[in-house]
């Protein structure tokens, strides 16, 4: 196909995704779906006595992010924190995603952080859900956080009294804490989401979503085969990262399996296996943090020599086709060598699946930054087995749900268990994605203050909201190692709380001039972007192609994260909190 073919292709595939409710069309787990949100990972009847407490730092999320910022204070010394957790023990999305092949796409060695630190040897290259969970649980042993975690908790209020500086923290427990600082490490992948389809509360088969999933229906654990569902048939709405690991477990335990698909993904070569132990124990001090770097080069476009992960990520990424070009010649070339990566994963199609018209189906017509690249072995070529039925809606979605099934163009599917593989709230709101919505200075809410988008310093500072920390993407970095971004994160979150103890700072925001000042670099940085974003079709990386009235300012940094790192490090060398209101 020509240049143009293929882009007349994509343009037709993203018009049949376009909706005008954008992100409004997923329901959250609340109200009449509040069942799906139960945590099926603890013993009902959890009961504690309310804490009341004077700390130096309250973290909201005990995912990565929230215990890599604890990791951080420890190191500079400050111990006085707590960190509050929904869940009942730490994880974050490990925690509460524990689904059949649920494992991590980017290689363990760069993504489990500390792993010098710990001296722990993941079993593989590609780690599961149950290792990765596990590994999070020796973070909290090996840096003695268990005793500062409230679990099983969620914040209801958080006002900040502007005659103490310090923030007013209430719990569903009836905890009352008074912080100096309030840091929301609330991740964007633990909010789970409901496709709105009309019917679902009318269905009489089980059903649930990914994240909270129920081995009392499948059988099996997250380390056993499901061995419940011999007679079942089963629906899988969506086809995104989660289905691609799920539905080869399925195929290998239903009756039937029916994947309701709108958009396919893109899917390469996993290649997992299990870690060579020589291999790992000659690895020199200092080698993961030198692995990190050169992976985060090597998916965006720098070239690292050698490429010491050499996967299917820094294969595909190794030229990042988002950057700006110099002239039209560059423009065309980069977008060939885009187009060059998207054939070879829709000639993979065609190699793994015998049926021509199934493979057509499963081909994925899209540039490689529209959506988040997979990495699967088996995925593709489930839909070989004669259980496994591929639904294609051809971009439209299912019509509804029936008592007894799924109906697509007139035809009922028959399913006895309904499961959504329907992916996460990210590009919400910053408070309904935190369950509450913060006061800052004369009870002005985050939710008012960004009611047309963010005002961010580096997108973690915000005017008006004094000793608030934000950990986050929205103004903020991003990476195929979205932990790497989390580690930088928390590194610098805690640098300022630990220079504000230092330096006698009551308070540190940022001022509305510098916030106007970043989002003028996120503009300059995502020139390129926005025209490479027209071509794609609907997701979450693109708020399902209707980013809102706040779409404007909610942008991602689009750039290398190196390069967002060396903002936030450049920040810290100089000393002066530019850009920040300080009152000492």
């Amino acid at each position: 196909m020509t240049i143009e073919e293929v882009r007349a292709r994509y343009q037709a595939e993203r018009a049949k995704r376009i909706r005008p409710d954008g992100n409004a069309q997923f329901r959250p787990l609340a109200g009449d779906f509040a069942d799906f949100d139960t945590d099926p990972w603890v013993e009902p009847g959890f009961t504690r006595d309310p804490v009341v407490d004077e700390t130096t730092a309250v973290i909201v999320g005990g995912g990565f992010a929230g215990m890599l910022t604890a990791i951080n204070l420890t190191r500079h010394g400050i111990r006085d924190f707590v960190i509050v957790e929904k869940a009942g023990d730490f994880g974050g999305t490990w925690y509460w995603n524990r689904y059949p092949g649920c494992m991590c796409d980017v290689e363990s060695y760069t993504y489990l952080p500390l792993l010098e630190e710990t001296g722990y040897m993941p079993t593989e290259k590609y780690a599961s859900a149950a290792e990765i969970f596990g590994y999070c649980q020796r973070l909290g042993e090996h840096f003695d956080l268990y005793p500062h975690a409230l679990f099983q908790t969620e914040i209801d209020s958080a006002e900040w009294d502007d005659d103490k500086d310090r923030w007013q923290i209430t719990t569903s427990r009836g905890d009352r804490l008074s912080s100096r600082f309030f840091v929301t490490a609330g991740g964007i992948l633990h909010k789970a989401k409901l496709p709105g389809i009309p019917g679902i509360q009318d269905f009489n088969g089980h059903m649930f979503h990914t994240a909270r999933w129920d081995y009392s229906i499948t059988g099996g654990s997250p380390t056993e085969p499901m061995d419940k569902l011999g007679d079942l048939r089963v629906g899988v709405i969506g086809t995104g990262a989660t289905a691609v690991q799920l539905v080869p477990q399925l195929a290998r335990a239903a009756k039937d399996v029916y994947v309701f698909q709108r958009t396919p993904s893109a899917v390469g070569v996993r290649n997992n296996g299990p870690t060579d132990e020589a291999w790992f124990q000659r690895l020199e001090p200092g080698w993961q943090e030198a692995r990190l770097q050169n992976f985060t080069k090597a998916v965006t476009g720098q070239h690292p020599e050698p490429n010491l992960v050499d996967d299917g990520w820094t294969e595909f990424m190794w030229h990042d086709t988002q950057q700006q070009a110099a002239d039209e010649a560059e423009v065309r070339e980069l977008e060939q060598l885009d187009l060059q990566t998207m054939a070879a994963l829709r000639a993979r199609v065609d190699r793994e699946v015998h049926d021509p018209e199934t493979a057509e189906k499963l081909k994925p017509w899209y540039g490689k930054h529209c959506k988040r690249l997979c990495f699967h072995d088996d995925y593709l070529a489930a839909f070989n087995e004669a259980n496994v039925h591929l639904v294609d809606t051809d971009g439209r979605g299912v019509d509804h749900v029936t008592q007894t099934g799924v109906v697509f163009d007139g035809v009922e599917y028959p399913v006895d268990l309904l499961i959504f593989a329907s992916g996460f709230e990210v590009t919400t709101p910053l408070e309904q994605r935190l369950g509450f919505d913060p006061s800052g200075r004369d009870g002005m809410t985050l939710g008012e203050r960004w009611a047309d988008g963010a005002h961010t310093l580096h997108g973690v500072l915000s005017a008006e909201f004094p000793n608030l920390l934000i950990i986050g993407t929205i103004q903020a970095g991003f990476g195929v190692n979205f932990v790497h971004f989390l580690s930088e994160s928390a590194r610098h979150v805690a640098w300022i709380v630990a220079t504000a103890e230092e330096q006698g700072i009551r308070s540190i925001e940022a001022t509305v001039e510098a916030e106007e000042e970043w989002l003028h670099v996120l503009y300059g940085v995502a020139m390129g972007l926005r025209a490479y974003s027209s071509t794609c079709t609907p997701g979450y990386y693109n708020s399902e192609g209707n980013p809102g009235p706040g779409g404007a300012r909610n942008l991602v940094y689009p750039g290398s994260l190196t390069h967002y790192v060396g903002y936030l490090e450049r920040w810290r060398n100089a000393g002066d909190m530019s850009g920040a209101r300080v009152e000492r």
